[in-house]
């Protein structure tokens, strides 16, 4: 049971492994799971994002959450620095019982995080485009298509048909849009993007979108079945994983 500011709150404790139903289709939520350290600086609790807000949330300037830490839902506000980055300020005041000289699990919950794609959807997560039992390599026809052509391989359509429904084109494919085009497509997937921490053992689900970093701009590859769909580099049986960023588990 989780405690908000010392209430009960009637919720299953956080588990490195998630199988909890995803509802992004019903109300735009995504959560993010990663490795930091809580500081604190002049009575005010501080966490650092070790991820570009900006790549999966639509909102901008300051941003109302949620954060679970070690088992305590604090509410909390997400304080821009500079392009997309942002850290983590609790309210001074917060009874919060944590050790500062250690690194903590932490899920982050942003409420209406997602640009909307699926009001008019013929799709939805009990009937998807299709039954992901297979994959078929697209290799992107330029750069900056990748988080398309990982859709377009998902859902079975063509890149084309994934950019309109996304309504951006190369370099606008943020991990945030990718998401709202599952939605579209009624592929269903965890509500939560896990952050693994540099050097962590990691351990995929059967299916998943990986993000890792290219310059100024994210690269997505998908996983399937034991084998990496690059669009660029094609299919690959093995992947170096200290590129990895994040990734999005695609229930199949």
């Amino acid at each position: 049971m989780y405690e908000r500011n010392g209430c009960n709150v009637r919720k299953k404790p956080v588990k490195n492994t998630f199988n909890c139903k995803s509802f992004t289709g019903v109300n735009g939520d995504m959560r993010y799971y990663f490795t930091s350290n809580i500081e604190k600086e002049n009575g005010e609790v501080q966490i650092q994002i070790p991820f570009n807000i900006w790549e999966v949330c639509k909102q901008r300037e300051e941003i109302s959450a949620d954060i679970v830490v070690d088992n305590q839902i604090i509410d909390c506000t997400l304080i821009p620095l500079e392009k997309g980055r942002y850290k983590i300020v609790i309210p001074a005041g917060t009874e919060l019982k944590v050790d500062y000289d250690s690194t903590h699990k932490l899920l982050l919950h942003i409420k209406d995080s997602l640009i909307r794609m699926d009001q008019n959807s013929p799709y939805s997560f009990d009937k998807p485009i299709r039954k992901i039992d297979s994959v078929e390599l697209i290799i992107q026809p330029g750069d900056g298509l990748c988080g398309q052509t990982c859709i377009a391989m998902l859902a079975g359509v063509t890149i084309a048909d994934v950019i309109a429904v996304m309504d951006c084109r190369e370099w606008q494919g943020t991990m945030g849009r990718l998401i709202s085009a599952l939605n579209y497509y009624g592929i269903d997937h965890t509500d939560i993007i896990v952050y693994p921490a540099e050097g962590e053992k990691v351990v995929l689900p059967k299916c998943a979108i990986l993000m890792e970093k290219m310059g100024r701009f994210s690269h997505y590859l998908l996983y399937f079945d034991g084998k990496y769909y690059d669009p660029n580099l094609g299919i690959m049986e093995e992947y170096d994983m200290s590129k990895l960023v994040g990734y999005l588990e695609i229930k199949i």
